[in-house]
């Protein structure tokens, strides 16, 4: 009998979630699949999921349909951190005599390596890496890898995805955007009756901006929320500061929501709407955490010693997917490989687009320029290469 097992947080549940399940079903010859929803998984401890049972409900109504797939409470019912070597433990002892199969995708793969007892997970299970969209060359280096380490190798689930995230879906929730195409019939009515991932100052805060305004507010909350947990910034404090980061571009200087705000002294007028966002995020919002404050009030000019969120914010506001731009792409690309790198560069640019423009430098960008500068400097010993 060949069973296997399919964990995750399943943080909503979405359509490819579905259709790894039946292309590994097939793929694998297996006689069931068990879908297990984690209780807290450890790499998301302290971070905000949806109730365990709301996840349990979904992955019922997801997997519906799908033959020989059936819904596990294990790892939810034992309460605390869901570690996949208890669970491996938990059904090779269920099934003794089953040969069973881990599910992974290669999102999870390479981070395989460093979970809790994976010697002892595969004693129990073999592994099964979801191929998606790589090559062959790049599966065949992969189990180079992952032979040296572990002396096995594991199966390949040839399965060409689309690119849906948990995480894409959760802040179009937030945000108010529809994300039906990413979810399987019954998840999206779920997830509005039962009021799950809804931040009604999020959306408050987005009316006060602009249609066109708003449209950017939400891509740039979209990328800096993908990229939160790469950087090790909190996701909810990268969707309240990323979404929210407009919010007083709109608002005239008489709007009762700024009553009592003093501007810093000197500040150009394009610069003047991350300090007043950050006082509407704070007076208006009741937004107290100075780490995301700083990520509206620092968005425009950045400064010297930026936090991994005010990076996060800076960064995915002028490099979100509706800009356009000379180089862009060079700078998208320096986001994923090395972010203050990005961050000189992008700093350079805005300085080198003002002085064309012949506007006045406003001194905390110079300050986070030549801040970031010298950074770029000391890992290159010195060298400098021009954007």
């Amino acid at each position: 009998m060949k069973i296997g097992i399919f964990g995750g947080s399943f943080d909503p549940v979405h359509k490819e979630h579905v259709r790894l399940a039946k292309e590994a079903i097939k793929g694998l010859c297996l006689d069931k699949l068990i879908v297990v929803p984690a209780g807290v998984p450890p790499h998301k401890q302290g971070k905000r999921l949806a109730p365990a049972q709301d996840r349990l409900a979904m992955c019922r109504i997801a997997f519906a349909d799908v033959d020989k797939a059936e819904i596990s409470d294990y790892e939810i019912a034992q309460g605390g951190a869901s570690y996949t070597y208890l669970t491996c433990d938990h059904f090779s002892r269920l099934y003794p005599t089953a040969q069973l199969f881990l599910l992974v995708g290669t999102d999870m793969f390479w981070d395989f390596f460093h979970w809790k007892n994976p010697d002892e997970i595969l004693s129990r299970a073999r592994l099964a890496v979801c191929r998606r969209a790589e090559g062959v060359e790049n599966i065949e280096k992969q189990q180079k890898a992952f032979f040296l380490r572990f002396a096995r190798m594991f199966e390949v689930i040839p399965y060409n995805g689309e690119a849906v995230s948990s995480t894409e879906i959760r802040v179009r929730s937030v945000l108010g955007m529809d994300y039906s195409d990413l979810v399987p019939v019954g998840i999206g009515e779920y997830i509005r009756t039962h009021g799950l991932y809804s931040l009604p100052p999020i959306q408050q805060g987005l009316s006060l901006e602009k249609p066109k305004r708003a449209e950017h507010s939400r891509r740039v909350c979209l990328m800096a929320t993908e990229n939160a947990a790469r950087l090790g910034v909190d996701e909810g404090k990268a969707l309240v500061a990323s979404a929210l980061h407009d919010v007083a571009k709109n608002l005239p200087a008489d709007d009762e929501r700024l009553q009592g705000f003093v501007p810093p002294a000197d500040v150009p007028p394009p610069v003047l709407h991350q300090y007043t966002g950050a006082y509407v995020l704070e007076h208006t919002f009741s937004v107290t955490d100075e780490d995301i404050l700083n990520a509206v009030r620092y968005h425009t000019s950045g400064r010297a010693g930026m936090s991994a969120l005010e990076k996060l914010v800076y960064l995915s506001d002028m490099l979100e997917e509706g800009r356009s731009f000379p180089r862009i792409e060079e700078l998208r690309g320096l986001f994923y490989e090395d972010i203050d790198e990005c961050l000189y560069r992008c700093l350079k640019y805005q300085i080198e687009y003002l002085h064309e423009k012949q506007t006045g430098m406003y001194p905390l960008t110079v300050q986070a320029y030549e801040y970031y500068k010298k950074i770029s400097e000391q890992k290159k010993g010195g060298k400098r290469e021009s954007l």
